[in-house]
């Protein structure tokens, strides 16, 4: 889901942005993540080392989730994840 003001503009009707991620969802090469055993000690480590507060928090839970998970980069066009030691990320281009 792409939430930045910059990106659609205008944003997306709520029905059309369901039928989207409906589609991405359908992929058969998708893998969805979700919170294993290590998460919550993964998610303090990172709060801790980005000294995440208020909406880093939430770039904390997916740096946990992807740590977890074994993903090596995240594509994303947020410079805030750059805070977090040892993950990398790819911008567009």
């Amino acid at each position: 889901m792409v939430t930045h003001p910059k990106l659609f503009d205008p944003p997306s009707e709520v029905g059309e942005a369901c039928l989207a991620v409906e589609r991405v969802l359908e992929s058969p090469s998708l893998q969805v993540i979700v919170p294993g055993p290590t998460y919550v000690e993964l998610l303090l480590q990172a709060i801790r080392e980005a000294d995440a507060g208020g909406n880093l928090s939430f770039d904390a839970q997916i740096v946990a989730l992807c740590r977890e998970s074994g993903v090596s980069a995240l594509l994303t066009e947020d410079r805030d994840f750059a805070r977090f030691p040892g993950f990398s990320t790819t911008r567009l281009q």
